[in-house]
């Protein structure tokens, strides 16, 4: 069967490409994906699968299903959105849309989910369970897979697999990560209240500027020293808006930023052991503060039985050499983990980097892939698909993980 769909995948290799360009050409950016939906929709259709559209807004929802009795069913996701990105890539069919470009290699996620539907649908019959494929919206601004979550996409399914491009691999190699794998992510949001004044008389203000300063450079230095060092903490402020003119003292800052973190005791206690920060520092220079702690995803903790069921796949498919176990997890998120708390999954990562580089980074304005691994992205999945069905475990459909515990 592997050879099969080698073969198969060859053969859809062109296509596979074409699909590639058009989506990297036409990006839309999160819960604006109706375009990107319509032509994945048409796609899925076209290949004899039964298709959904406007599944969690704006995802696509195909089914697959088997010619056996298997009770299980094995979800595949990947996910369709942008960035506001401007490409400055100079390729042929760099995006078409000034400010949003493809650059975390979502438009390689969608051709591999694509390609991978194709593949199983024309060996359907040697597929004795069914399949369902997940194509997200919103995975940037992590609200894609919820929506889907909250239109029952996960009802009935035993196990989900999904893939990361990856530009620090080389394409035609697969990254593979036992347990946990990204970071849970949090957002803050902070604002200090302070009393207006003349900038030339700063004694008889509150400067909520400068107290917003204390609080981030306080923050930042009590990372390294109230925090286990081997429990890693990265909390980022991204954004800062205050103050009204230059001569006037701020009584207002509004600080907004992302919390990682990978233990789950960490995670747990984070939004305490910030409040008590800020509140100290405000305290001392007396403000008053407002703070929002909103939990976002918690991390993606890959299940042992399906990382062995997908590194064990690619080995047989690329052979040792082409298989990268990775030692460390990565402090990014993936919202993949909500379908964690449904069923058990695993994420794999896909090399995308070019032999002969530059390789940028993901989110990078000059971002780009070596398409050679849309071939390797897809055999692997669709073999591991394949593969699924010949493992003697039940995965329960009933598997829940609680967000606080990750």
């Amino acid at each position: 069967m592997l050879t099969q769909i080698k073969h198969l995948a060859q053969k859809l290799a062109p296509r596979l490409v074409e699909i590639r360009r058009h989506l990297h050409s036409h990006p839309e950016l999160s819960g604006q994906e109706y375009q990107t939906a319509a032509y994945v929709a048409g796609v899925l259709s076209s290949s004899g699968l039964q298709v959904q559209e406007m599944v969690g807004k704006t995802g696509v929802v195909a089914e697959l299903h088997g010619q056996g009795e298997d009770p299980r069913r094995l979800a595949i996701r990947t996910d369709l959105d942008a960035l506001p990105i401007q490409e400055q890539t100079n390729l042929e069919f760099a995006s078409r849309k000034p400010g949003i470009m493809h650059a975390c290699g979502h438009d390689i996620h969608t051709t591999v989910g694509l390609g991978t539907a194709m593949i199983l649908a024309q060996i359907a019959d040697d597929l004795p369970g069914s399949h369902r494929f997940l194509f997200q919206p919103a995975e940037e601004t992590a609200q894609g897979a919820r929506w889907m979550i909250e239109d029952n996409v996960m009802t009935d399914v035993s196990a989900i697999l999904s893939v990361h491009a990856f530009p620090s691999i080389m394409a035609g190699n697969i990254g593979i990560r036992h347990g946990v794998l990204t970071a849970a992510a949090d957002d803050l949001e902070i604002i200090i209240l302070g009393e207006s004044g003349h900038g030339a008389r700063p004694h008889e203000a509150i400067d909520a500027v400068w107290i917003a300063a204390q609080v981030i450079t306080t923050l930042q230095q009590a990372i390294s020293r109230t925090q286990n060092p081997l429990r890693p903490v990265v909390l980022t402020i991204g954004q800062i808006h205050g103050g009204r003119a230059p001569n006037v003292i701020a009584d207002q800052v509004r600080l907004q930023g992302t919390v990682r973190s990978l233990h789950p005791d960490t995670h747990a206690e984070l939004p305490a052991w910030i409040e008590k920060i800020v509140a100290s520092v405000c305290q001392s220079y007396g403000a008053r503060y407002e703070m929002n702690y909103r939990r976002g995803v918690p991390s993606v903790v890959n299940n042992p039985a399906l990382t062995q069921l997908v590194e064990a796949s690619a080995l047989d498919a690329w052979g040792s050499d082409r298989i990268d176990i990775l030692p460390e997890a990565s402090l990014g998120a993936e919202d993949f983990a909500l379908y964690l708390q449904h069923a058990p999954g695993m994420m794999f990562r896909l090399g995308v980097g070019k032999p002969q580089g530059p390789n940028y980074p993901l989110h990078h304005p000059k971002f780009e892939v070596d398409e050679s691994a849309i071939i390797t992205g897809v055999i692997t999945l669709a073999y591991a698909a394949y593969q699924f069905w010949r493992q003697p475990i039940c995965y329960p459909t009933h598997h829940l993980v609680s967000p606080s515990s990750q």
